[in-house]
């Protein structure tokens, strides 16, 4: 089974929409940031896309695209590392031309790769997190273990929804009762 974690079948696939905005909405709460969003990366066109938001530009910038290098999303994307930056004028990687084109312009950042089985899958940025979320270790460490989290997640709802359509073709049943029980439980995990 080929586990396609491209955002065409991350936008495709209600479970794994709602994951990544369940992603976005708790990293927005736990940062007391003013956005969250959760950029995936399609590797063959060179691009991020813009799959979740949750606060600022969640009306408008799901689908959005942009080059995968551009930015400090795009450096975290091709780096694998995580960033935290608390004054976005005074920055380097910062594209101010590319925040204005969402219509905010944080003031600082933090931002996270999405990595599963050391493949960079997208990355989890934190727009204006909170003063006290700001420049500590462990607070990017949070973040971090939370990206991590939200990549297995990922790919375990992609693999959910391949299995069902396996499934639908006239595979055996234990295949989707096994399916269902491991979506119960991460469930639980995360629920």
């Amino acid at each position: 089974m080929s586990l396609d974690l491209q955002p065409a079948a991350a936008s495709h696939d209600p479970l794994a929409s709602e994951l990544l905005q369940s992603v976005v909405d708790v990293a927005r709460a736990i940062f007391g940031a003013q956005a969250s969003s959760v950029f995936l990366l399609e590797e063959e066109a060179g691009e991020l896309v813009f799959q979740a938001v949750s606060g600022r530009g969640q009306d408008f910038l799901i689908g959005r695209r942009f080059p995968a290098g551009r930015g400090i999303a795009g450096w975290v994307a091709v780096s694998g590392e995580p960033m935290v930056v608390d004054d976005l004028t005074a920055h380097s990687s910062f594209d101010r031309s590319l925040a204005e084109s969402t219509e905010y312009v944080p003031d600082a950042l933090m931002a996270a790769p999405l990595i599963h089985d050391g493949r960079v899958l997208g990355v989890l940025e934190v727009l204006d997190p909170a003063e006290q979320a700001r420049s500590s270790l462990p607070e990017l460490d949070l973040l971090s273990l939370f990206a991590r989290q939200a990549a297995t997640a990922l790919r375990f709802a992609v693999r959910q929804q391949l299995v069902m359509e396996e499934d639908d073709l006239g595979l055996p049943s234990r295949r989707r009762a096994e399916a269902t029980r491991l979506l119960s439980e991460l469930g639980s995990l995360l629920g």
